[in-house]
């Protein structure tokens, strides 16, 4: 096998990729070889029906959601840059990684837990109006609970996480309001893939 910046050769714009992301160059190769194989039509970009190939979220009953996650609005496809822009997001937090943006400002990684807070809240809020309405809580829920439990035990669930998270009583949860009632959760681990180690 080659080296890793041979292999890079092909990648367009690699090192800035790897500064904006954090991934390794070996971790870049293999995130280019993952969406390489996808790109059955070799059209450089991926569509949704791309996705289907990966089992992990043809199981995933959000699995949805999350492949919608990777099209900006607007858009039915998605380039090398933006898919590992998105896989940042399940990056391990590294603490020790510092970076450095335009004027010396450091703008926060994407696998911050502001930001993989902000990449689960838009999992929920699929109209993109800023907040989590009753039933796209009730979505989310019949997808991932789905014969678990009756409609009416559905309602109740959507009922006390909106009573408990909606602090401003507006019957909707913001994201103040979601990363909140999501303080004390472990979410760096939680949404954290070890990348292809």
């Amino acid at each position: 096998m080659g080296s890793s910046s041979s292999n890079m050769d092909h990648i367009p714009d690699a090192q800035h990729l790897m500064q904006e992301t954090g991934f390794s160059a070996a971790h870049l190769v293999r995130l280019y070889e993952r969406f390489d194989f996808l790109d059955k039509d070799d059209r450089g970009e991926l569509r949704l029906d791309d996705f289907e190939a990966v089992s992990e979220l043809a199981m995933n009953p959000i699995g949805d959601r999350i492949i919608r996650a990777f099209f900006s609005p607007g858009r039915e496809t998605v380039d090398f840059p933006s898919f590992v822009r998105i896989l940042a997001h399940f990056r391990p937090t590294d603490t020790n990684r510092t970076r450095n943006g335009r004027n010396g400002a450091q703008p926060e990684p994407a696998n911050s837990r502001t930001n993989k807070l902000k990449f689960a809240f838009q999992l929920y809020d699929q109209d993109r109006d800023g907040k989590i309405s009753r039933e796209e809580l009730l979505q989310v829920l019949r997808a991932m609970l789905e014969m678990q439990v009756t409609e009416e035990q559905l309602q109740s669930i959507a009922e006390r996480a909106i009573q408990e998270a909606d602090l401003d009583l507006d019957d909707t949860i913001s994201f103040d309001e979601f990363k909140k009632s999501l303080e004390k959760v472990d979410i760096e681990h939680k949404m954290s893939i070890r990348f292809l180690e």
